[in-house]
């Protein structure tokens, strides 16, 4: 399965200013949210990107992508009709084909010599079907991630079959139906963030918006359990970690990691040090 195409989607109300933030990248650089996810997305051999926006924000989007704004084509959601909604505007860029999908809400930091999405994208080649990057989280996050249930993929560490998707459950349904088996209790396979997707996914989401109608709410969550019951899906256990800028000390945290995986490692952690003693004085 070639992966040529990615969007990205930066649309919703609380999240259309996140990747316009600046942070400080591994390499000490200052650089937008935006121009990290992007720069991520481009290791990965994608040739194409689709940013979908909230009208109006492409002279913003454009900026804080930098020097790798002519790589970027955009798409307006019109309205605030839900995630999934989204994710179809870019129907037309997607063409047919197979697509990584990112939000641009998320950053990575790797566990490995490969970045998080180059993990993701080599497994979704090598399997030939969809693949959502999935992170073992525990019970207390659920209400903020879709999380599957499936079942160990043989002769394949942190590879699964996904059996059941449920967007935000509560514990007592994860507990029901999603439990995979080797994880610690409480915990469960939360996405990533990041997924491969077959073009049944687009026909799937253009079901779930006419579905929906004016009302809004269509879910990408809601397609991919009827992807799971209709093609090969799986989930991969990415090496690195998910954070997510836009929750309380979102920006923080995710700068800390980003500082922490870099060359001024040593730096941060003696300015941390000096605060903490600071502090408990």
């Amino acid at each position: 399965m070639d992966i040529k195409k990615a969007i990205i989607a930066a649309a919703g109300a609380s999240q259309r200013t996140l990747p316009l933030q600046t942070l400080v990248d591994r390499d000490g650089a200052t650089k937008t949210a935006l121009n990290i996810i992007i720069e991520e997305t481009l290791l990965t051999g994608v040739e194409e990107i689709c940013v979908v926006v909230h009208p109006g924000d492409q002279t913003a989007y454009r900026t804080a992508a930098g020097g790798h704004a002519s790589r970027l084509q955009f798409v307006e959601q019109p309205q605030p009709l839900g995630y999934g909604h989204a994710v179809s505007c870019a129907r037309e860029f997607a063409d047919g084909q197979p697509f990584l999908l990112l939000v641009g809400d998320h950053l990575y930091v790797s566990l490995s010599e490969k970045r998080c999405a180059q993990q993701l994208v080599e497994v979704a080649r090598a399997e030939a079907c969809a693949v959502s990057a999935v992170q073992a989280t525990h019970e207390s996050k659920l209400p903020y991630y879709g999380a599957v249930g499936g079942k160990l993929v043989a002769g394949q560490k942190g590879l699964y079959l996904i059996e059941n998707v449920l967007e935000k459950p509560t514990p007592t349904e994860a507990e029901q139906k999603l439990i995979v088996p080797g994880l610690r209790a409480g915990h469960y396979l939360c996405f990533f963030g990041m997924h491969v997707l077959t073009p049944a996914v687009m026909e799937l989401l253009a079901e779930e918006v006419s579905r929906a109608g004016a009302k809004g709410g269509a879910q990408l969550t809601s397609a991919l359990a009827k992807l799971a019951s209709r093609e090969r899906y799986l989930a991969f256990e990415v090496q690195g970690r998910r954070y997510d800028i836009g929750v309380k000390y979102g920006l923080l945290t995710a700068q800390l990691a980003l500082a922490l995986d870099g060359q001024d490692r040593d730096e941060v952690l003696r300015s941390l040090v000096e605060l903490l003693a600071t502090r408990t004085r």
